[in-house]
């Protein structure tokens, strides 16, 4: 065996092949080994988890840091805090809000400048496909070289000036290019046409009502995005994904690109596995996002297709923004900006739901850590508690009950459709290469230590 720097133990150590007993022995912030759990070398620094499960930090690929630029939104030093103490040890920043947005080379080193010395888990970033680069000599290749691990666009609105949604044209060319370069292409499925036709379906309509701001985003928005979507991955054999699935009627495109071999996955979040539209609360903003949330026989539809496996992860599209911002005084929809903030509370958010409906600890690894790493192009390096992986980890108490306290999360602002919402399993401490950085009753431990993580290059 390799020199080994420390032993993790425990006895509920979430492996690839499922839960048990073992020590964990890292190296250089690497895992070298895992043996039964009386295997430490003697001598070597142990810790010891007891009865707490072990998992493999969480990866998530969907979260809006919006620095430089609309830093007062939220800033890498607020989101990797919260990331920390939610267990979250590798994130991927999205390449809008930002001011410059990552769609140039400039753009991206802004970010990296930004994240340097304030992030405290690691960050991996998306470049943006936008009407500008989208096609030969555009640039998608120059922000793929440089290290970025997917590209993001958006089908209708991005809310924000300086990133342009694409149309058909624009996405056909732009997912050519991004075939050639080999990365995933990370798509906001809703059309501009159905989103107008629900704008004016909401005209005249109590804005302070959810079922408003529902109406003005029908479903056939996404269905029809990824229909358009699905077949130009056909067409052109680009990795597409599509971001906060919503509408469950799309879900039978998703079976027919799984039995046609195309490649396309999907995520959902949280906020969909969770929430119903019927119980959302008169002037309640802090519940706005896009897509919506929708009724609770779509969300158990949800539900069913990721117990299947047709719905491949979940991750939180973390969005913050400002009470002003968030209407939180008027309480109108219509004008409120859309974005949920959960990236410290949504491995408990999504267990809650899980563990009502049958599903393990195990299935939390899977949907939570391992899948979006492998999405990411991060599958042997994060993801899983492996040899090889960086010992990125999360001790998690699965039974644990706690009601959520808006004023203690780590965000920038503290606003959440959470707030009150009593929830299960709590994160006790969250470990990145080996080294603790958060532990639940004593806060962040020494500097911040991520790191911009880039594509294997």
């Amino acid at each position: 065996m390799s020199r080994v720097d420390a032993v993790i133990r425990g006895r509920r150590v979430v492996l690839p092949d499922g839960e048990r007993p073992a020590a964990i022995h890292v190296a250089n912030g690497v895992i070298v080994a895992i043996t039964e759990l009386e295997g430490a070398p003697a001598g070597v620094p142990t810790l010891d988890a007891g009865d707490a499960c072990i998992m493999p930090g969480l990866v998530d690929t969907h979260v809006h840091i919006n620095e430089p630029g609309r830093t007062e939104w939220e800033g890498f030093e607020t989101a990797t805090r919260a990331a920390a103490a939610g267990g979250v040890t590798t994130l991927v920043d999205m390449p809008l809000n930002s001011i410059p947005p990552t769609t140039t080379l400039e753009g991206l080193r802004a970010k990296v400048r930004a994240l340097e010395e304030k992030a405290r888990v690691d960050v991996a970033l998306c470049g943006g496909l936008v009407p500008s680069n989208s096609g030969p000599g555009g640039g998608i290749r120059e922000l793929f070289d440089e290290g970025v691990l997917a590209f993001k666009c958006f089908l209708a609105e991005s809310g924000v000036a300086e990133f342009s949604h694409v149309h058909e044209l624009e996405l056909r060319a732009g997912m050519i290019e991004i075939a050639k370069v080999g990365a995933p292409l990370f798509v906001h499925a809703e059309l501009p046409e159905p989103l107008s036709e629900g704008e004016r379906a909401a005209l005249g309509l109590d804005p302070r009502k959810y079922d408003t701001y529902l109406r003005s985003r029908p479903r056939t928005a996404e269905n029809a995005a990824v229909e358009l979507v699905l077949r130009l991955a056909k067409e052109t054999g680009c990795r597409a994904h599509i971001v906060h699935l919503s509408s469950s009627d799309a879900l039978t495109t998703f079976r027919r690109a799984r039995e046609a071999k195309v490649p396309l996955s999907v995520e959902t979040c949280p906020h969909y596995l969770t929430f119903a539209s019927e119980e959302i609360p008169d002037g309640d903003t802090s519940f706005k996002c896009a897509p919506p949330i929708r009724e609770s026989e779509n969300r158990d539809k949800l539900w069913e297709a990721l117990r299947e496996g047709l719905v491949d992860q979940v991750v939180t599209d973390h969005s913050p923004s400002s009470a002003a911002m968030k209407c939180s005084g008027s309480g109108d929809f219509m004008k409120a900006w859309g974005g949920i903030s959960s990236l410290q509370i949504g491995l408990s958010a999504v267990w809650t739901g899980a563990r009502a409906r049958g599903a393990t600890v195990r299935d939390m690894a899977r949907w939570m850590s391992e899948a979006p790493a492998r999405l990411a192009g991060l599958t042997g390096r994060k993801g899983a508690i492996a040899v090889g992986c960086d010992a990125d980890l999360a001790f998690w108490d699965p039974d644990a009950e706690h009601t959520i306290d808006a004023a203690t999360l780590e965000h920038r602002h503290k606003i959440t459709p959470y707030a009150g919402r009593a929830l299960r399993g709590a994160i006790l401490r969250t470990l990145l290469r080996g080294e603790t950085i958060y532990e639940r009753g004593t806060g962040f431990v020494g500097a911040p230590s991520g790191r911009w993580t880039r594509r294997a290059l």
